[in-house]
């Protein structure tokens, strides 16, 4: 019974520590859901108190103080080489996850290449992140291997849209440079322009490029490229053949490789729904959340700016208009949490 009373303390102990770390969660997770990255902050803080958790509890056990003295210092010592050991997995995750989270080079639904991944941003955690590929599938990329590795992130105010084709030496090359500025243009690409990327010893290399300023097509665009590139190039009457093929094959001369234009051609119609809102799915809802929070906060910031006009301004007139002003902001919060929260429910 002696032995069972002294751990008493300990379990009570125990319990508080757990109950503290549930509630703190609890109530961090409740206040601060409104903003962005608050599951990152929510993982850094439950990882310190579990360790100032960890250190109660050993001081509280039925122990010496020179057995606890060895026990902190035992703990101590566990601390610094899972730093030493772990720096380059675990804690080397974390450590770049913060650095991420300081240089932020990318956010939620933005495009990145990290080696050979590319993909939007879907999700942003402590250790990793999760990226959404061309395919619809999710890949998970540590926050080391983004630190130790040059990440391409797609401007979101635009990019540029390249395709490369090569043609004979035969062909002129003002007639070439016409045909792919045309298929540009066609393809809603801005200030279109074409380079010869490379004098082969059978064919040259031109590359036509154009600024696209909505990313989110990104995909639908390239391809759109590349198919206007075949249809001004076959209308114009370019071959799109090697001379080393053309050597070879036993046909006429006069016998070109252009598909049959029909008399009637229907007009192309434009898609309903672009690929991209299958493709990239849950990085759109990532994306539209964290917009969502950035409007809440620059609301705050809103509101907080009447109310401190509010408090230096001694006109009553002026001070009704900021409180309607203050009331409607208000309004749209309470609107904007609403949906937030239903959106984080949805997400989980």
């Amino acid at each position: 019974m002696n032995d069972l009373s002294s751990l008493i303390p300990s379990g009570i102990t125990i319990a508080i520590v757990i109950v503290f770390i549930v509630a703190v969660r609890f109530i961090l997770n409740k206040r601060f859901a409104k903003y962005t990255g608050h599951r990152f902050r929510l993982q850094v803080i439950t990882l310190i108190l579990s360790l100032v958790g960890l250190i109660a509890i050993i001081v509280a056990l039925p122990l010496s103080e020179s057995t606890i003295g060895q026990l902190l210092s035992l703990l101590g010592l566990l601390l610094s080489a899972a730093i030493a050991l772990s720096a380059t997995t675990l804690l080397g995750n974390i450590l770049a996850g913060l650095m991420l989270r300081a240089i932020k080079n990318f956010h939620s639904g933005d495009f990145i290449r990290v080696g050979e991944h590319f993909g939007r941003v879907s999700e942003r955690g402590l250790f990793h992140v999760e990226i959404q590929t061309e395919e619809r599938d999710l890949t998970t990329l540590p926050n080391l291997y983004l630190v130790t590795n040059p990440v391409k992130v797609v401007r979101s105010s635009g990019t540029l849209i390249t395709a490369e084709v090569s043609l004979g030496y035969d062909i002129q090359r003002k007639a070439v440079e016409r045909a792919l500025l045309a298929a540009a243009e066609s393809s809603e690409l801005e200030d279109p322009f074409v380079h010869i990327m490379k004098l082969g010893d059978f064919s040259v290399t031109y590359r036509v490029a154009g600024l696209l300023t909505d990313v989110k097509s990104l995909i639908s665009a390239r391809s759109r490229l590349h198919g206007k590139v075949l249809d001004h190039l076959h209308r114009d009457g370019i071959e799109i053949v090697s001379p080393n093929f053309m050597n070879q094959r036993v046909l006429p001369l006069d016998k070109t490789f252009i598909p049959e234009v029909p008399s009637a051609i229907a007009p192309e119609a434009e898609p309903e729904d672009v690929p991209e809102k299958v493709i990239f799915d849950k990085a759109e809802e990532a994306e539209s959340l964290e917009k969502l929070r950035f409007r809440r906060e620059e609301l705050e910031r809103e509101m907080d700016e009447l109310k401190s006009r509010l408090g230096d301004d001694p006109d009553p007139e002026s001070k009704a208009e900021i409180k309607q002003e203050i009331e409607i902001i208000k309004t749209r919060l309470e609107r904007l949490a609403e949906y937030i929260a239903k959106r984080e429910e949805t997400e989980s």
